[in-house]
C-alpha cells in the first residue's frame, strides 16, 4: 500500500490515538519510551515506510527518504542509543521529499533543526554521534519497533498522546468507527459523561461486593 492508495490520506490527522486505542488491541500501541523528540508536535499520519537498521548503523534510513513515496511515515527498527539514525540534513531533505515524519526505534541529532522546520520526529533520544553507514539490508520488511509489529502501508498515527498503528487491511473499519467515536465524544457534555461514568463504575462495584 503507498500513500497514493490509503484511504482518506489527507484527513487522517483527525483521528486522536486516544481514540485508535480505544479501538484497538492494546498490542497496537507503541511503548511510552518512543516519544516526540520536540513538542508540541503536529500530529503525524500515514503509511509506514519500513527500515531495518542494524544497531548504531543509519545507511538504509539515509537510502529510504530517496524510495518512501510522498506522505509517508518512515518507521525504523534500530534498538541503540548510542548512534544517531538521523542529523538536521537528512530531516530536512526527507521533509523537502514529501516524507511526513519519522517513527526511529533509536536516536537522532540536530533536534533544533527539526522543531524549526516542524518536521516531526520521534525517538528515543537525541544524541550527537552520528551513525556508520555499513550494512544493506531490505526495505519495506515487517518491522519492530516500540513492541508492535509493523508491516509496510500499516497507517501510523502519533502525537504528543501516544503512536498507534492501525494494520492497513483493517483501516476503514477502524477510520469509520472512529469517525462515530469521536463525533459522539464531541456532543457529550461532561455532565452526560459524568453520570456515565458514575453509573459504570457503581454497576461494576456492585457487581463485585466486599
Amino acid at each position: 500500500m503507498t500513500a497514493t492508495t490509503w484511504p482518506d490520506p489527507a484527513d487522517a490527522t483527525w483521528i486522536s490515538p486516544t481514540t485508535l486505542a480505544d479501538l484497538l488491541d492494546g498490542g497496537q500501541v507503541m511503548d511510552a519510551g518512543i516519544r516526540a523528540l520536540w513538542t508540541p508536535p503536529p500530529r503525524l499520519a500515514g503509511p509506514a515506510f519500513t527500515v531495518y537498521c542494524p544497531p548504531g548503523d543509519n545507511l538504509m534510513l539515509h537510502a529510504a527518504i530517496y524510495r518512501a513515496e510522498p506522505g509517508s511515515v518512515i518507521v525504523v527498527e534500530s534498538g541503540s542509543l548510542n548512534r544517531a539514525l538521523a542529523g538536521g540534513n537528512v530531516m530536512r531533505v526527507a521533509q523537502r521529499r514529501g516524507i511526513a515524519g519519522f517513527i526511529l526505534d533509536g536516536t537522532v541529532r540536530d533536534i533544533a533543526e527539526a522543531r524549526e522546520a516542524r518536521f516531526p520526529v520521534y525517538g528515543r533520544g537525541v544524541v550527537p554521534i552520528p551513525g556508520t553507514k555499513e550494512h544493506i539490508t531490505p526495505l519495506n520488511e515487517p518491522v519492530r519497533v516500540g513492541a508492535v509489529t509493523i508491516t509496510p502501508g500499516d497507517i501510523v498515527v502519533a502525537d504528543e498522546e501516544g503512536i498507534v498503528v492501525v494494520p492497513s487491511a483493517r483501516a476503514k473499519q477502524v477510520f469509520a468507527d472512529a469517525a462515530v467515536k469521536q463525533t459522539k465524544e464531541a456532543t457529550q457534555s461532561l455532565d452526560e459523561w459524568e453520570a456515565a461514568h458514575q453509573a459504570k463504575i457503581e454497576s461494576l462495584l456492585a457487581a463485585h461486593p466486599r
